[in-house]
């Protein structure tokens, strides 16, 4: 199997997710520029951090009408694993591959921190490998996090079981968070720090094959970075790939192993 890491001017997490995936999971990468529409044969693909093209208009909104997005459109409609960080999930959303949008985070700050998230649901390749409720330590780095969409599109993720991770308290504080015994507090500055909708840190497509987050798992991948709680994303992913994960299924995923190529 193999990853692509797609570079825009104004990448600036491109090396650090290359290094997650050479280095850390030992898997082949390449580095694809915004301007190609080859994929090189690739099984997954990255959109990185940064701030592509200058975050002018708008974070993503320029980015999107890339060459190489007609392919990665293509490929993620085919089933292809594509994930989107920070930078690279404002992307997806301007590009309709994720629904919703990213306004500036409710502080108008930009924050740049580790927090905590919680997966929601394990029943994707992006995390199979993850235990249901886990809770990571993966730091943010943005100004424009705070994820919305209108009532009937969070009906959707909600009823479809698209919300991947959620933004939640520490559980070193001893701090249970509230919001009706849902399991977290949207309104909660310290966990929900960009004060994104119903705390939404992540979310997938409904074919399950696209995830978009906003904290950046490529840079928690070993100790020494202070966590390596996101490589369980990774790790997730290539197992997804390889049929290894039982937690994947054929009925979940219609589409996604006849993107993978041998």
């Amino acid at each position: 199997m193999k990853f692509g890491v797609v570079q825009f001017p104004g990448s600036n997490c491109d090396d650090d997710a290359y290094q997650a995936v050479r280095t850390v999971i030992g898997q082949p990468v390449e580095f694809i520029w915004h301007q190609s529409e080859d994929l090189v044969g690739c099984d997954a693909i990255i959109l990185p951090g940064g701030f592509a093209f200058g975050d002018y208009l708008r974070t993503g909104a320029i980015a999107r009408f890339s060459p190489v997005m007609k392919s990665v459109d293509r490929f993620a409609r085919s089933g292809g694993l594509v994930l989107g960080i920070c930078n690279g999930f404002q992307i997806l959303l301007e590009a309709g591959l994720l629904p919703g949008a990213m306004m500036r985070n409710q502080g108008l700050r930009f924050l740049c921190r580790p927090v905590h998230i919680r997966v929601e649901q394990t029943t994707t390749p992006f995390t199979c490998a993850a235990k249901p409720g886990q809770v990571l330590e993966i730091p943010v780095a943005h100004m424009d996090g705070n994820y919305f969409c209108e009532p009937a599109t969070l009906a959707d993720l909600e009823r479809n079981n698209q919300i991947i991770f959620r933004y939640v308290a520490a559980p070193s504080t001893g701090k249970i968070p509230g919001d009706n015994g849902r399991g977290f507090d949207a309104s909660d500055r310290e966990a929900n720090p960009n004060g994104s909708l119903q705390a939404i840190a992540g979310i997938c497509n409904r074919e399950r094959n696209v995830l978009g987050l906003m904290p950046h798992p490529e840079r928690a991948v070993e100790f020494p970075l202070g966590s390596a709680d996101g490589l369980v994303i990774f790790q997730s992913m290539v197992q997804s790939m390889a049929g290894t994960n039982p937690k994947i299924e054929q009925r979940d995923l219609p589409q996604i192993h006849s993107a993978v190529r041998a």
